[in-house]
């Protein structure tokens, strides 16, 4: 049986090779067993925006700054999925969290 870690980079493979709806579901199917797997839900984010998913976008970029509070980029993600679905206020909220991140990891 394959690892979590070659389930995500079969799904990636798929959505290189343009198949983005089977890429989603076998990410959807990672997270069922895993729901806690972070790439699963930062590629779901970016995948699901890509669909114009927006809301479900929103939903995995949310989880994804959950599950790794303190890393910057993932904020920084969650900034541009939510500008992207419209809601400006989230997006420079995400921003000024992503900000507030990265000068806390120069100054460590």
């Amino acid at each position: 049986m394959p690892t979590i870690d070659e389930r995500y980079d079969e799904a990636i493979k798929l959505q290189e090779s343009g198949d983005l709806d089977e890429a989603v579901s076998k990410l959807v199917a990672i997270l069922a067993d895993q729901p806690d797997y972070p790439l699963a839900h930062a590629a779901l984010s970016v995948f699901y925006g890509k669909q114009e998913k927006h809301d479900k976008a929103v939903e995995h970029a949310e989880k994804v700054c959950e599950l790794e509070p303190d890393d910057p980029f993932n904020h920084m993600a969650k900034s541009i999925v939510c500008q992207k679905a419209g809601n400006l206020p989230e997006a420079e909220q995400a921003m000024a969290t992503a900000m507030q991140k990265q000068w806390e990891a120069h100054k460590s």
